[in-house]
């Protein structure tokens, strides 16, 4: 809040062409908050802003950036600038850049690299795309279960600084296979001559490098720690994932669901970076498939035009009875999908869902049904009218038909993502338009067929 109130300052700076005074402004700027600045500025100008920050900065800096901007600067720094930024950005964050890069910029990037990054890099861009070897940083400490609490502290000491986080060191064999994780503040209070080992219980969790980066989410999330040891198919210690790595990729599945559950494809990058041509492609495939449902709707309402010209006022309620489906159908959606992605439920528990929905759809119908019946008759006593059959008639069609409509539109939304997982794809495209559709055609079938059932030798 405090960086909004003065970011005018830094623009009137940048405008002065007071670099001084600028690079003096930004010593103790978050480098959030100069990302933020950055990204608000013309490309030349943004380099010329990057270039007053101290190399560690710059590169927390960068890391912060959107892709497209990051990869706007990189196509205006020379080799030296690409060199300085790659060098002092963590593996993890150098490999989600070279993943975002075009084609051009991929190799010039790598070139400017020392050889050892290069062969890093490398070997993590080998790993599966989504993978958490994607996501891995290979700078951790990790220590023996003979060595001391002396030894172990010096060697900690000695590599601290090129650790991605000292709050968990991890104990390996003579084969670097990972046999135990301890908290920093154990080793710590030990005393200085015990050994390792008597601080170990060999009881840890660890990622599997092949997993998908949805489960270092899931299991930092578990087991509330700041990082998890990443092992190979042999048990050996690979690298480790922190839970601001995670933070990321969670807020990327979040973003993506729920762009996903408005019925489009989701953004490869933020909204702000994003052209407009990218845009519409991302939403109008979507929205020509429900264009296309919705034809469907209006031919099934076509369909009835014979009952409707008999019984006009049944068109009244159209809206009142599909939009409660719709709406019925939504919540159950955004329930289920919730619940898989959080793992919550399984797969494998569709049958409970299936009584669980079934039974909350039968209590939430009957409200619904009650509530429709009570609302038609006072409003026809509202109006003056008189209470005759065609009341009674028209009150029970909308009632039963309400009470069936929510009931099927529980049980659509709620058993939709399960089949979508079993074909492969992702629960989130059973959104609120994609599962309103589907109640909109159906809601005309069963309303239509409920007035035809009651009101046939009637009013018909």
């Amino acid at each position: 809040m405090l960086f909004q109130l003065i970011k005018p300052e830094f623009h009137e700076l940048i405008e002065s062409k007071d670099w001084v005074g600028l690079k003096e402004a930004l010593t103790d700027v978050p480098p959030a908050d100069i990302a933020e600045l950055l990204v608000e500025l013309e490309g030349d100008a943004a380099v010329v802003v990057f270039r007053l920050l101290k190399k560690p900065v710059a590169a927390d800096v960068f890391a912060e950036l959107p892709t497209g901007k990051g990869v706007e600067l990189l196509e205006l720094f020379n080799k030296q600038q690409l060199s300085d930024v790659m060098g002092n950005l963590e593996p993890d964050e150098q490999v989600a850049l070279m993943e975002e890069l075009p084609g051009h910029l991929t190799q010039l990037v790598m070139n400017s690299m020392k050889p050892d990054d290069q062969k890093q890099i490398k070997k993590l861009l080998g790993y599966p795309e989504d993978s958490v070897g994607r996501l891995m940083t290979p700078r951790y400490v990790r220590i023996k279960s003979e060595w001391t609490i002396d030894r172990a502290m010096a060697h900690i000491r000695k590599y601290a600084e090129i650790a991605e986080t000292l709050n968990v060191i991890y104990v390996v064999d003579d084969r670097e296979h990972l046999i135990d994780d301890l908290r920093i503040t154990q080793i710590i209070v030990a005393e200085p001559k015990d050994t390792i080992s008597t601080l170990m219980d060999s009881s840890f969790n660890a990622l599997s490098v092949y997993d998908d980066q949805e489960e270092a989410v899931k299991m930092l999330a578990k087991y509330d720690r700041v990082a998890l040891p990443v092992v190979d198919s042999d048990g050996v210690l690979v690298g480790i994932v922190t839970v601001d790595d995670v933070i990321d990729v969670a807020e990327e599945e979040t973003t993506e669901d729920m762009q996903k559950m408005a019925a489009m494809d989701a953004l490869d990058d933020y909204y702000s970076q994003t052209a407009i041509f990218n845009m519409v492609k991302k939403r109008l495939g979507w929205l020509i498939v429900l264009f296309i449902g919705q034809i469907l709707t209006a031919v099934t309402m076509g369909s009835y035009e014979e009952l409707l010209s008999k019984v006009v006022f049944l068109s009244f309620f159209v809206p009142l009875i599909i939009s409660s489906g719709g709406n019925s159908g939504a919540q159950a959606a955004t329930l289920i999908i919730r619940a898989l992605a959080t793992d919550d439920i399984k797969f494998e528990d569709w049958k409970k869902v299936f009584l669980r929905e079934l039974t909350s759809g039968l209590i939430l119908g009957l409200f619904i049904g009650i509530l429709g019946f009570v609302t038609l008759i006072i409003w026809e006593l509202m109006l003056g009218d008189p209470m005759n059959m065609e009341t009674i008639l028209t009150a029970t069609v909308v009632g039963a038909s309400l009470f069936c409509i929510v009931l099927f539109g529980n049980f659509v939304g709620s058993m939709l993502p399960f089949v979508l997982s079993k074909l492969g794809l992702d629960p989130a495209v059973s959104s609120t338009p994609f599962v309103a559709t589907i109640m909109d055609v159906s809601g005309i079938i069963i309303y239509f067929t409920i007035a035809i059932t009651v009101l046939s030798g009637i009013l018909l």
